[in-house]
């Protein structure tokens, strides 16, 4: 073979193999089976849209390690190993409050997560209703969950239950089967007499907070990491999350305590 040759056939395989690369990136996110939410079935036409709309997003994957940049669609991301932002960050949090007390310390690692991560979630939300175009409050809503299973946090199942509507009347009732951190205290092999999803909770609080213009938070009433069958939430307005919490678990004595400063 004659050098101009080879060098033609050359260029042409490195050619080849670039292509091969972005057709990799571009399949990374392809949802191989079933759905990435499950939602009551007169609001799932909305949560269709949205299923392909984000799922379109994230196929726009392109990672350049010699720029340290992780891009979906014009937006950097970072990967973030689960367990560092929840068994491992709590468990050195305690160490490093061990003298205000083990429960005290564990409040504080709980605080810190749901607040970062209930405003991660109001901006994810300001960045997907601004992309999508979208102006009503469950159409807003719909992107959230779908963002939120391509992330890896967690996959959401909203409750028929649910009631989310624009006022002091809204309730959501939701599970998450597999949240990234109560799946995180389970690979390390530890159980927890508390709920761990903390994270969970602030980041779906924050962007459905967003989605509809009023003050939400969210409790955990469940959680596998302590040996429940559901990560189970209550979402809700601050002032009326503990009678929502305590009238779904029919205890009047129970207590309820709220994570975080949601209540701006």
């Amino acid at each position: 073979m004659k050098q101009n040759d080879y060098v033609k056939e050359l260029e042409k395989r490195i050619e080849e193999l670039e292509k091969a690369n972005i057709a990799l990136h571009e399949k990374s996110f392809v949802v191989r089976e079933g759905d990435t939410v499950s939602v009551p079935k007169e609001i799932k036409p909305i949560f269709d849209v949205a299923q392909k709309t984000v799922g379109e997003y994230f196929q726009r994957l392109r990672t350049n390690p010699a720029k340290a940049t992780i891009d979906i669609d014009g937006q950097r991301y970072l990967l973030i190993r689960a367990s560092a932002l929840s068994y491992d960050f709590l468990k050195t949090i305690k160490n490093l409050y061990a003298n205000r007390g083990e429960e005290e310390a564990f409040a504080i690692g709980k605080n810190f997560l749901f607040d970062i991560a209930h405003v991660i979630g109001m901006e994810d939300a300001k960045n997907f209703h601004k992309k999508m175009n979208l102006t009503d409050p469950i159409a807003k809503l719909s992107a959230g969950p779908v963002h939120f299973a391509y992330t890896g946090w967690a996959y959401v199942d909203i409750l028929p239950e649910s009631s989310p509507t624009p006022d002091n009347n809204y309730f959501l009732i939701y599970n998450h089967p597999f949240s990234f951190e109560a799946n995180s205290w389970m690979e390390a092999g530890q159980k927890t007499n508390v709920p761990v999803c903390i994270m969970n909770s602030g980041y779906s609080s924050g962007w459905c907070e967003e989605s509809f213009g009023l003050p939400l938070t969210a409790v955990e009433i469940s959680c596998k990491a302590k040996g429940d069958d559901n990560c189970t939430f209550i979402m809700a307005p601050p002032h009326r999350i503990k009678d929502h919490v305590k009238k779904h678990l029919k205890k009047k004595d129970i207590k309820v305590i709220v994570v975080g400063n949601a209540d701006h």
